[in-house]
């Protein structure tokens, strides 16, 4: 009756799966009376020498040898290929399930907050590619968001629309990176191949556009350094329209195989309100159900011209952070697809020649151009004292920066809200009472990234 009550319905509702480990759920052997007294002295075999040197005699009282067991202690990572970065992760382990996980970071910090607080504010942007260098656009975006809110600028409407395309080009890199990388983390090694080709085309298109790769310093304040160049367009939509194609060949792959969803269904779950307690933003709160988006709930760049869905989940375990994740990069498409037959003619900077480097032609020309290009790249431009929290939805999460202006060239007071630490800091969490070989899982579907978790 007890057991009809456990898995009743309304117990089962919001279970997805459940796993029955056979050590934990088998039949158990309960010793006697008479067994557990021929047991009872120092030694399991009982003889004339142990009975007589074994028996310690403290204070008039014989005290056995007590028989302790003790749990074991072991370091997932810094160098563990699962670890996603130099994370190094503490586990007390009862056999194979984990008690406690204690992440332990630092081990990639550079102390970019300082080093950005001695800079001027264009040089300071190239720090935000280190950041987050899955998807390095996304993270540019926010800083030059920041300071065009000090400065009380905003960029051309064509500059809003290419910063949009770069920025949905990052997520969908981004995406792409974590969600093959789970399943390789889990055992298929298959989608891992198609997605990286997919991933070098995107660092294409960025190389054109910027000629970086990675670390591209495409946007500034006022707008974006360059226009995209003859037929970027063209090529961005002959991407997307084959993405789709490799993303359904994932899913048809990896989504309903039924290995995959006993990796990863029920692994990490976590419930909306331990998700907002947690400070969890992105797609690790969007999978408890919590409908939360900046680039909905406060649009910036323009986002509210476009027409796209915010995915949410129901159970926010592992499972659904990756059908999340694999519908939210067909809304990036569905974006980009929306900036190409939108995207507006026009400058791709602010006319302000104090605060935007003057074109090359300009240059070549004109003295007064010249002098404004020497004095931008060796003293900056001066912002007005003031303080913004500017935040942006990158792919990872909410990214946050705060910003203090003195009334100089350089930023008096930089502190980043990164993305990833508050989901590591969830692990401690989600992670206790999980097998060891489900630690790799929930590490790769938080989607960590160690570049601004140390900073």
């Amino acid at each position: 009756m007890r057991l009809l009550k456990l898995f009743s319905a309304n117990n089962l509702r919001h279970v997805r799966h459940i796993k029955l480990y056979t050590p934990s759920y088998g039949h158990r052997w309960y010793p006697d009376v008479d067994y557990l007294k021929d047991l009872s002295g120092p030694t399991i075999f009982r003889n004339e020498a142990s009975d007589k040197y074994y028996n310690v005699i403290y204070n008039s009282v014989v005290r056995p040898v007590e028989r302790k067991l003790q749990n074991m202690w072991i370091n997932f990572g810094p160098q563990h290929p699962a670890a996603h970065g130099v994370l190094r992760l503490i586990l007390e382990l009862d056999g194979e399930t984990v008690v406690r996980a204690d992440p332990h970071i630092g081990f990639l910090h550079r102390a970019t907050e300082k080093l950005m607080e001695s800079k001027h504010y264009n040089q300071s942007l190239p720090f935000m590619d280190r950041l987050d260098y899955v998807s390095t656009m996304a993270n540019e975006q926010g800083f030059v968001l920041a300071v065009e809110k000090l400065l009380n600028i905003e960029a051309p409407p064509r500059a809003k629309a290419i910063r949009v395309m770069c920025a949905e080009l990052s997520r969908i890199a981004n995406h792409l990176l974590n969600v093959s990388g789970t399943v390789l983390d889990a055992g298929g090694i298959t989608p891992f191949f198609w997605m990286c080709e997919e991933r070098e085309k995107i660092y294409e298109l960025f190389e054109r556009v910027c000629g970086a790769r990675v670390h591209n310093a495409y946007f500034k304040p006022g707008g974006v350094t360059m226009d995209i160049p003859v037929g970027f367009l063209d090529d961005v939509y002959e991407f997307c329209s084959k993405l789709g194609e490799r993303c359904d060949e994932t899913e048809d792959l990896v989504t309903g195989n039924r290995l995959y969803y006993a990796r990863t269904a029920g692994i990490g779950a976590v419930n909306a309100h331990d998700a907002i307690n947690l400070g969890f933003t992105g797609p690790m709160l969007r999978c408890t159900g919590v409908k939360w988006d900046l680039r909905i709930a406060h649009p910036y760049d323009g986002y509210d011209l476009y027409d796209f869905d915010v995915p949410v989940g129901t159970f926010g375990d592992s499972y659904d952070r990756h059908l999340l994740r694999l519908y939210e990069m067909r809304q990036s498409l569905r974006i980009i697809n929306q900036v190409i037959d939108t995207i507006p003619e026009g400058e791709v900077r602010t006319d302000d020649s104090k605060i935007s480097l003057p074109l090359r032609q300009e240059m070549k020309t004109s003295m007064e151009a010249l002098i404004h290009h020497f004095k931008l790249c060796t003293e900056g431009y001066v912002v007005p004292p003031g303080a913004t929290y500017t935040s942006v939805e990158c792919p990872k999460g909410e990214l946050g920066l705060y910003m203090v202006s003195d009334g100089t060239s350089k930023p008096y007071r930089v502190h980043l809200r990164p993305c990833s630490y508050n989901h590591l800091a969830g692990l401690a969490i989600m992670g206790k009472k999980m097998m060891l070989a489900d630690i790799a899982i929930l590490i790769a579907t938080i989607d960590i990234v160690f570049g601004d978790i140390d900073r």
